[in-house]
């Protein structure tokens, strides 16, 4: 008992120390350097309430967001869907269905979808609106392969194509995501390594008009290329067994993005009875978003298991973003 104790406050106090010690403020002034932000919104309540902390824990089919590699760590063929209400009426649709071809090679499809209402142009010479109006959407569609090189070992990869459609511009982009996670076999420790959306600059395409101070009309056609939102990640997860009815899971996760400064996410997960799970996390260095929750019921019916996930995320003075997860696993 007192050595699982000890283990438990090692993880909880490890992202303080880490923050202390290793990630001072750095990287700041990267802010506003990428392109294509949709790509860095999270998918799956579960992993959202996890605080992100999620890509050392990525068994479901959501891992298609966070690591290809977890795609082999579960054995079920899983289809989900996944509803975000993001800040200012944005909207976000994403779809997933996982394959497990044998015991060792998976594959998966993901498709994101980001929109909104339409917005009324407005201008320098008519702020209050021109009486036209002009759309913004994002697409996103994966296709993931995971292979489990032993027990302990897996490896994935994921090929992304993107758009990103604002008025009469748009731009489209070919990514990829890389992940691998290893099993240490040391009291249910597992690490995990990712690199998301690497890839070449995107540059916008299209033309629009517009005009300047001196009512002049010009023609715009030509764009500054930048980088996509590219993401290192390296977590570490354990699950804490208390009986056969009782699991908590507690992770931790160092984010290095491209545009912006390092940062910690750390969550825990506590398992009823496989069927009730209450979840909470933290995410550190982040000027409005930091508190996460959430929960998540799973049923086993005839043909399948049901599993329906909510989490909500503090966004301070953006306010609350709600998301709701539907998972069926055959």
């Amino acid at each position: 008992m007192m050595k699982r104790t000890s283990y438990i406050l090692a993880f909880f106090l490890l992202p303080f120390l880490l923050q202390a010690q290793l990630l001072p403020t750095l990287g700041a002034q990267r802010v506003g350097t990428s392109s294509a932000q949709f790509l860095k919104i999270g998918v799956g309540a579960r992993a959202e309430a996890f605080g992100q902390a999620f890509i050392a824990v990525a068994n479901d089919a959501s891992a298609l967001y966070w690591n290809p590699a977890g795609l082999a760590q579960f054995t079920e063929n899983q289809v989900y869907f996944d509803h975000t209400q993001w800040v200012v009426d944005v909207k976000i649709e994403n779809a997933g269905i996982v394959y497990h071809l044998d015991a060792l090679n998976t594959i998966g499809f993901s498709l994101t979808y980001l929109h909104m209402a339409d917005m009324e142009e407005t201008t320098v010479f008519q702020p209050l609106g021109t009486g036209q109006y002009f759309t913004f959407s994002d697409a996103l569609f994966g296709v993931s392969y995971a292979r489990r090189m032993t027990d302990q070992f897996s490896f994935g990869v994921t090929l992304k194509s993107s758009r990103e459609d604002i008025a009469e511009v748009s731009m489209s982009s070919l990514l990829f995501d890389l992940g691998t996670y290893y099993r240490t076999g040391f009291a249910n420790t597992r690490f995990a390594v990712s690199l998301s959306n690497f890839g070449t600059d995107i540059t916008p395409t299209g033309s629009f008009r517009q005009k300047d101070l001196n009512n002049r009309t010009h023609t715009v056609n030509s764009f500054q290329s930048f980088a996509p939102p590219t993401m290192f990640r390296f977590g570490i997860a354990n699950d804490f067994e208390f009986d056969e009815n009782n699991r908590l899971t507690a992770a931790i996760q160092l984010n290095h993005p491209n545009d912006n400064s390092e940062n910690i996410n750390f969550g825990v997960e506590y398992m009823w009875n496989g069927f009730l799970a209450l979840r909470a996390g933290f995410k550190t260095a982040q000027v409005e978003e930091d508190f996460s929750a959430g929960f998540g019921l799973r049923q086993s019916l005839n043909i399948a298991t049901v599993r329906v996930d909510y989490a909500f995320t503090n966004f301070g003075r953006l306010g609350t973003v709600n998301r709701f997860n539907f998972l069926l696993e055959f």
